[in-house]
């Protein structure tokens, strides 16, 4: 019982000296950055270990694992995206490349007709594509 305690005692220890260590560091980044380049405040140590904080939550999950709540690294359980690709034939992924050009809302942005956005798009020298 002793072992377990000192274990995650010393696990605490560990997690309170890396956010101590990423809060400095956030710390001197910030004031370092953004004060010059976008006019915001400087911080103090705590706003910054607050940031961090609120960095991990968003960004990170609550999780405890080493990469998300369930400690899974990699593509254990596979990629049903990429699963779906693979089985597909040279027609099927064609068609479903298609059907994601004219998906895209881009030619509103650049008033042009759907499927000519991105590499479709002629460029400025007479509607010739690259």
């Amino acid at each position: 019982m002793n072992k377990i305690f000192g274990f995650r005692s010393f696990g605490v220890v560990v997690f309170l000296a890396m956010i101590a260590v990423f809060s400095v560091a956030a710390l001197f980044l910030w004031n370092a950055l953004m004060p010059e380049i976008f006019g915001l405040p400087v911080l103090t140590y705590w706003q910054a270990a607050g940031l961090v904080i609120l960095a991990r939550i968003l960004f990170g999950g609550l999780g405890t694992g080493r990469f998300g709540p369930h400690g899974h690294g990699g593509f254990h359980h596979g990629n049903a995206l990429r699963e779906k690709w693979q089985n597909m034939s040279a027609d099927e992924r064609t068609e479903f490349l298609r059907g994601r050009r004219e998906f895209s809302h881009l030619h509103e942005f650049f008033n042009e007709p759907p499927g000519r956005c991105g590499r479709d798009a002629p460029n400025n020298e007479g509607g010739k594509n690259e």
